[in-house]
């Protein structure tokens, strides 16, 4: 079989990672498409893996030039496919839907955002996909009848620990001392098209947090944008493939970013998340509510009659209060009592959830029988228990 993977971002990476050692171990064709994006070529350069970039001059931020974006990418990924002709796409990728009606190719779509939180990427990109793989607890709005669900997140195609086990000896190789208590702030960028008017952690926040956090422990700082000369001193340079082993050892992370919390949930590390996001994307609302692994603040302050509710039906935490309250609250417990309190919360978690580059790996090579399969045996826990 041949397979065209698309990677649009330094998460599909990791995302894709084992299920393309898993295909090319089985004898299959993967060829790689990517598009510029922040250290993406550099994963996949540490990786030793060819790819082609189909836009290596990038493109302007603003909308003009993300519509020109889209359109260059797929003219040439137009152009690939006719020379590749692969049996079968997978991505993320806006363009993938295009092309695939195009020339005939099926078109898997793999994504864990809510069809509401990122609706112009939903509306040009459910429509030409033969199938959506989703999380359970996602929700595809009107493409809901496309999807494939199942019982795991993204994060847990690479951190699942049938592929993932942290090593002290990385992070201590930072300088850092894995035996005392540390702390991984994270700032977002918040620059893509579905953050417009998204709040997150700014400079004034950013100051209180340090001050909450500095008595208890080591900061170290990793930011998207720029930081003010206050947050230098605790800024942190991490290659990216070891960034998942710094977490893991953490007493705690905290930022605007959503992979990155997710990230921390499933390893066990207690998060605390801050933006307007909360309480609008399922998978990490059921990370936060059903599992509590983690805290999600809404940034805009919100009021008894809003909409955006906890899974118990309770109002969302809101404002910077409640934030600094969850901080203080999660650095106030013994740092033992913490560890074996969320390594339990974890265990539960794993237990009822699959190794997803298991199920992605199944689900490409048995496409479009695998797409039945599943649907007939979504509440079959047997049938599960071969992806774990």
């Amino acid at each position: 079989m041949k397979i065209l993977v698309y990677l649009g971002h330094p998460a599909h990476f990791y995302l894709y990672k084992n299920a393309i050692i898993n295909w090319r171990e089985h004898s299959h064709t993967v060829e790689i498409l990517i598009k510029k994006k922040d250290i993406l070529q550099q994963l996949l350069d540490n990786q030793g893996w060819a790819y082609h970039n189909i836009l290596s001059e990038g493109r302007k931020s603003n909308k003009i030039g993300m519509a020109l974006g889209v359109i260059k990418r797929a003219l040439r990924q137009n152009q690939f496919c006719a020379q590749f002709g692969p049996d079968i796409m997978t991505g993320t990728s806006v363009e993938n839907s295009m092309i695939g009606p195009l020339r005939h190719i099926p078109v898997v779509n793999c994504n864990e955002d809510d069809a509401a939180v990122v609706p112009l990427y939903a509306k040009l990109s459910y429509p030409g996909a033969d199938a959506i793989l989703n999380p359970v607890v996602c929700h595809s709005g009107k493409w809901d009848t496309k999807a494939t669900k199942y019982p795991s997140y993204q994060e847990l195609a690479y951190l699942h620990p049938n592929h993932f086990t942290a090593d002290k000896t990385v992070v201590e190789g930072y300088g850092i001392d894995t035996t005392k208590p540390y702390f991984v702030m994270r700032f977002a960028s918040l620059k893509a098209h579905h953050d417009d008017g998204v709040k997150g952690i700014n400079t004034e926040i950013a100051q209180r947090l340090v001050d909450i956090l500095s008595p208890h422990g080591q900061i170290y700082i990793t930011s998207e944008r720029e930081l003010e000369p206050q947050f230098e001193p605790y800024r942190i340079r991490i290659n990216p493939l070891d960034m998942h082993h710094v977490m893991a050892f953490a007493s705690l992370y905290l930022g605007d970013s959503q992979t990155m919390a997710a990230e921390a949930g499933v390893l066990g590390t207690p998060f605390v998340r801050f933006n307007d996001f909360v309480g609008r994307i399922g998978y990490l609302q059921e990370l936060e509510d059903v599992y509590q692994l983690g805290y999600g603040v809404h940034a805009t302050p919100l009021t008894e009659n809003s909409p955006i509710r906890r899974a118990d039906g309770a109002l969302q935490p809101s404002g910077t209060q409640a934030l600094y309250d969850a901080v203080e609250q999660l650095v106030a417990m013994p740092a033992d009592d913490r560890k074996a309190l969320y390594a339990a919360r974890r265990a539960k978690m794993l237990s009822e959830k699959i190794d997803y580059a298991k199920y992605l790996t199944w689900f490409i090579e048995n496409y479009p029988n695998s797409q039945q399969q599943t649907r007939e045996n979504q509440e079959n826990t047997a049938f599960w228990e071969q992806f774990k």
